[in-house]
């Protein structure tokens, strides 16, 4: 058995974003209970409900151990059931939580070279100190099991793949846009126990084919949500950039998520790293009701997936 618990459903900044004063998060900060407050991005996984696994290590790591009580410490003085963190990307929301992380806890690290590189080249990531939190470069395409920190089995085994996407805007470096291109930099990951399969796909820039039959046939897929249209954040007048630029496909329209997924056939899909400008996140939206009519599911912090 395969159990995902997602602990935060939201995108970099999240819901409500501390700077925003639209409506829909002056909704969430009053309390409505039809648009939820949302944590940045990450899930933790499991096949025994006692050694958990974080898939990306978001801003508001701290925030969301807290609100999980399968994350809580259970034994002695120090402890912790966080036994590994598989990163997906290295942009800011999937790596400053590890920053919580740095009270000499023993756990596993797992990321492609391309991502470990990031944390290598910045100085502070040593405060996870490497004779206790060991470091994997793990190569795309090659499954590896997860072990606990004493080196026995999880029961858990992941596969790191390339989908669209495009390099942290913090290392973007020129003014002309990047290239959106599949590199170790942007991956999803298949989650496995032998017999189920989950999959996390947290950034995706565009479908393509190779992805859509590797997504065919999961228990569960976890994906990309951030905006509803390409133009939102221009149209809202709260960004500068579409979708695309960001390295994300938008949830609806021709070359959306809706329809990329029309011929993909899996038990169970949840959008997750929702934008607040995202109306999905409002329940009483048409938007929301689209989506789940077409047999998806709008991610909330605490929402479990059992495979």
């Amino acid at each position: 058995m395969i159990r995902v618990c997602v602990i935060g459903a939201a995108a970099g900044g999240g819901f409500p974003q501390w700077n925003s004063n639209a409506t829909a998060c002056r909704r969430a900060r009053t309390g409505d209970p039809l648009a939820r407050p949302r944590t940045q991005a990450s899930i933790a996984a499991t096949a025994d409900s006692n050694h958990w696994y974080l898939f990306n290590a978001s801003p508001d790591l701290r925030q969301q151990i807290e609100a999980n009580a399968c994350l809580h410490p259970r034994d002695g003085l120090r402890s912790s059931p966080i036994s590994g963190v598989v990163l997906t990307g290295g942009d800011v929301d999937a790596i400053a939580g590890l920053l919580t992380l740095r009270e000499r806890h023993a756990f596993g690290l797992y990321a492609t070279a391309e991502i470990h590189n990031i944390l290598d080249a910045n100085p502070i990531f040593e405060v996870l100190a490497r004779d206790i939190v060991a470091r994997h470069r793990v190569g795309l395409e090659t499954p590896f099991a997860l072990s606990l920190p004493d080196g026995r089995a999880s029961g858990l085994a992941v596969t790191l793949f390339a989908v669209p996407g495009k390099v942290p805007l913090y290392l973007e470096g020129t003014a002309e846009p990047p290239p959106i291109v599949e590199s170790p930099a942007t991956v999803g990951a298949a989650i496995t126990d032998g017999r189920r399969q989950v999959m996390f796909v947290p950034g995706c820039a565009q479908m393509t084919d190779a992805l859509a039959r590797r997504l065919n046939g999961a228990d569960a897929v976890l994906f990309d949500g951030t905006l509803w249209t390409d133009d939102e954040m221009l149209r809202a007048g709260t960004g500068s950039k579409t979708g695309r630029r960001m390295g994300h496909m938008s949830v609806s329209g021709p070359g959306g998520t809706l329809a990329a997924f029309a011929g993909i056939d899996a038990r169970r899909k949840v959008l997750l790293h929702i934008n607040n400008s995202n109306p999905i996140l409002l329940n009483d939206s048409p938007q929301y009701a689209e989506v789940t009519a077409a047999g998806w599911e709008v991610a909330y912090d605490g929402l479990e997936i059992e495979s």
